[in-house]
């Protein structure tokens, strides 16, 4: 039997007992039983949104016990699948690593027509991106000529300390967060590049004083110059929009573009009607569920040990 269909039977055999402080449920409840099961709901709430969640939106989501759900997201969490911060438990590392979009379909498609627009009004190169630990995520790339001369490919990631769309993302964070996700270091990638902490803690307070907007010329590839702007729900960053030109490109003409195109991303997507009375938005339907190969990976990856 391969780690695969060994963790596949054993997951779909195995179910948590209530714990001490919860009550039993009855027989006739709606609750899997199965472990696959329960990681599924639990994904599924992370698929098709660029959205963050408590533990409390999760387990009211899938319906499972509270100390199930928080058990199961320590262990994604640990795994790569899911990342947390302050604002709640998102898409991790791992989980971008498979499937089409990584469960960010929505956050695509309300930028794909701003990128379109962006690139085709300017001749640069349009850019979407996630902030993931450390780094950002590309997820989608509009350009025309120049846009082989950016070194950047959709699905590839790029140090966040040193990019627009980086450091526009980690201007939204607590300074406390910004530390715990760059704790392994500011590597050097051109002579531009900011290496010490503090230089950049500097650096993320002037792109709050500019409303958000972030710049880089030559800090991460010297023949490129940038300027950012992160979407924003009511928790935090999501993602960023940016526009890439040569070094000498006067970014300061054409960054009120990116201000506003992220500013109709953000409506788009977290608009009044998609909150509720509290101000809260609620955990999105469970929609589609991930891919066989990416729910494939997480069970071999678990496969073995007592993860869940």
């Amino acid at each position: 039997m391969t780690p695969v269909s060994a963790a596949i039977a054993s997951a779909a055999t195995t179910s948590d007992p209530p714990g001490p402080a919860e009550p039993a449920r009855s027989s006739d409840s709606a609750v899997p039983q199965s472990m696959l099961e329960r990681m599924t709901l639990i994904m599924n709430c992370f698929y098709g949104k660029a959205v963050r969640h408590s533990i409390e939106d999760v387990a009211r989501a899938t319906q499972l016990p509270r100390s199930t759900t928080h058990r199961i997201l320590v262990d994604l969490v640990r795994l790569g699948w899911l990342t947390q911060t302050p604002a709640g438990y998102g898409i991790g590392s791992r989980a971008l690593s498979f499937g089409s979009d990584g469960g960010y379909g929505g956050l695509r498609k309300a930028t794909a027509p701003l990128l379109h627009d962006l690139a085709m009004r300017t001749g640069m190169v349009a850019h979407l991106g996630v902030l993931v630990d450390a780094e950002i995520y590309y997820l989608d790339k509009v350009g025309g000529r120049f846009a082989t001369k950016v070194p950047s490919q959709v699905g590839g990631r790029a140090p966040a300390h040193c990019t627009a769309l980086g450091k526009s993302m980690l201007a939204c964070l607590p300074p406390e967060q910004v530390d715990r996700q760059l704790a392994g270091g500011l590597g050097r990638h051109t002579e531009r590049t900011i290496c010490r902490l503090d230089t950049l803690h500097h650096e993320l307070g002037r792109i709050r004083g500019r409303n958000g907007m972030a710049f880089e010329r030559g800090e991460c590839s010297p023949a490129v110059a940038c300027v950012a702007v992160a979407i924003r729900s009511a928790d935090g960053p999501v993602g960023s929009i940016s526009l890439c030109g040569e070094a000498g490109t006067p970014l300061e003409r054409i960054a009120p573009l990116v201000v506003q195109a992220a500013r109709e991303a953000t409506h788009d997507l977290f608009g009044p009607a998609r909150k509720n009375t509290a101000g809260r938005k609620h955990p999105p339907e469970l929609g589609p569920t991930w891919s066989v190969e990416a729910m494939n990976a997480l069970l071999a990856i678990g496969s073995g040990q007592d993860w869940i």
